[in-house]
């Protein structure tokens, strides 16, 4: 069996991030990680194979050369190889465009299992892996907290609000996983080193017979027309209650239009 999961490169949360002359993230001006959310997927597919599944394991990720840092700590998590698409005219895409690649690029790996998060940490959209199922006619079972594949099926635990459900689909199958899979492990100095040792093949547009002007910021289905950090907090008014300081709550509430 051979598993591909798909990983993304992001800019550090707690950093302070820009924007660049293009109205694009400058990923450039800011530390990058492997996605947190997508660690779990990266968890839940080592799992697998320790638990004793025969399969093989390939990391998938599209994005500028940093990216390849990612695919770096996935492979140090387990894993065998792994697959960088980057090309200059990637920048700016947005999801219809990197559902396009990783569809493309799939294609070409061969799989029998797609893992991949809920959703990346930067743009939190929460739909490539619904789109890149679509491209590929492929079944889909989303928000996994807890997956097992067994005789050519893919059954997963999904908690929702009122209910827990248990979903299931044939493979080859395309699974998003949850925060709530448990806790993903660390890995080991010896694991990190051996991780430096594992092939990364690097793809280009014209390796996926992908037209350029179909993806970046050309091709790309939204459009952003401005960008600006949150402005600083206000300092609140401090209500001492003497009596009045219902009436002045009230007073506030009126004139904040909600009440």
């Amino acid at each position: 069996m051979k598993i591909v999961v798909l990983v993304k490169h992001v800019p550090e949360p707690s950093a302070s991030w820009g924007y660049a002359d293009d109205r694009t993230l400058d990923r450039a001006a800011v530390e990058g990680r492997l996605s947190e959310l997508d660690e779990y997927a990266v968890e839940q597919a080592a799992s697998l194979v320790d638990n004793g599944l025969p399969a093989t394991i390939t990391y998938l990720t599209m994005g500028p050369a940093p990216a390849v840092d990612g695919l770096r700590k996935a492979l140090s998590m387990g894993g065998d190889d792994a697959v960088h698409v980057s090309d200059d005219a990637l920048h700016g895409s947005d999801a219809l465009a990197t559902s396009l690649v990783l569809a493309r690029a799939l294609e070409r790996i061969g799989f029998d299992l797609v893992v991949c998060g809920m959703a990346s940490t930067d743009a939190e959209m929460s739909v490539v892996p619904a789109m890149i199922a679509d491209r590929l006619g492929l079944p889909q079972v989303t928000f996994a907290g807890a997956l097992s594949v067994d005789e050519g099926s893919v059954t997963i635990r999904r908690d929702g609000e009122s209910a827990v459900e248990e979903v299931g689909a044939s493979l080859p199958a395309l699974v998003s996983v949850t925060d709530q899979t448990g806790e993903v492990r660390y890995p080991s100095f010896k694991s990190i080193m051996a991780a430096k040792r594992k092939p990364v093949t690097t793809w280009s547009l014209a390796d996926l017979g992908i037209d350029p002007a179909s993806v970046g910021v050309p091709g790309a289905a939204t459009v952003v027309r401005a960008a600006a950090p949150n402005p600083p907090r206000q300092a609140g008014a401090v209500v001492v209650d003497d009596g009045e300081a219902a009436v002045q709550i009230a007073d506030f509430l009126v004139a904040q239009k909600l009440l």
